[in-house]
């Protein structure tokens, strides 16, 4: 159902949505817990595209009515009854300067502790989504980190299955601190593997040289291995780079991305070449 009321973040439909299903993707063993959750909306208004940001609008503490959160589609299924759509969520935690004391994420557990049944509120669609191009033949370099694998997942399903295949080289880099927690390419759930066989598609996995001390994934040297190929891709005609995961990681991937073009400088300009050309596409959170 349809609320017009606005949602306080600058958006003024609100739906709400079903949880059809919500499955843990990080095996037991790993002291993360990510899950996958698909939902249904019947609402025909919402715009839903992989890539895209929703804003959930979890119930609020301390007086607020409600505590948003943007999270991306990681794959999507639009009819004339409504949408399908997933998300990719990581329970979280912080803990409290002042008191020392830990506290859960209130979005990320709200979700995460959902039964299939329930009902959410949310907005949006937010940000650009990954957009494929119409040239088969455009190589694509994807980067991800932690869950920002998730909106990939559903950009090679279409390319693959939906589109039949693709020519040109599609690419795959993702990190994540520890290879049981690299979403959809662990033992546990290795779907993004039922694509290796397609003779275009590689992907690479980076993950933290030290995990225990929460040191980042080396996703930077995951690039720099392969910079010829990656550099070759970014100057290639019609080809686009899609960037999801933390504003952290832009960071890892300027380090990369410098070397290969021979300075910062270089790499500042070709970037800014490719986001004007609307062949630069980024969710970050």
């Amino acid at each position: 159902m349809q609320n017009l009321l606005t949602d306080g973040a600058g958006d003024t439909m609100v739906f709400t949505a079903k949880l059809l299903s919500s499955e843990r993707i990080t095996p037991e063993s790993s002291r993360e817990e990510i899950r996958q959750l698909v939902f249904h909306t019947d609402n025909l208004y919402f715009d839903s595209k992989v890539g895209s940001c929703i804003r959930i609008l979890a119930p609020g503490q301390y007086g607020s009515p409600y505590h948003a959160r943007l999270y991306s589609i990681a794959d999507s299924d639009p009819s004339d009854e409504g949408a399908r759509f997933e998300i990719c969520v990581r329970r979280c935690s912080f803990i409290d300067e002042a008191s020392g004391e830990e506290y859960g994420g209130v979005a990320s557990n709200y979700l995460c502790d959902l039964k299939p049944g329930s009902a959410i509120r949310f907005s949006g669609p937010v940000g650009y989504p990954f957009v494929i191009p119409q040239n088969p033949e455009a190589n694509l370099l994807m980067i991800g980190m932690g869950t920002g694998i998730a909106p990939f997942r559903g950009l090679i399903r279409m390319i693959y299955d939906k589109h039949g295949g693709w020519k040109g080289k599609v690419r795959l880099f993702h990190g994540a601190r520890t290879g049981l927690e690299s979403l959809y390419m662990n033992d546990a759930n290795n779907d993004i593997g039922n694509y290796f066989d397609q003779p275009t598609f590689k992907a690479f996995q980076a993950v933290s040289p030290r995990p225990a001390f929460n040191v980042p994934a080396a996703l930077d040297k995951a690039l720099e291995q392969n910079a010829a190929e990656v550099w070759e891709i970014v100057n290639s005609p019609d080809s686009r780079v899609y960037v999801a995961g933390a504003s952290q990681m832009l960071d890892m991937i300027a380090k990369a991305m410098s070397k290969a073009a021979g300075s910062a400088d270089a790499w500042t300009s070709k970037r800014k070449e490719l986001a004007a050309a609307g062949r630069w596409l980024e969710v970050l959170y």
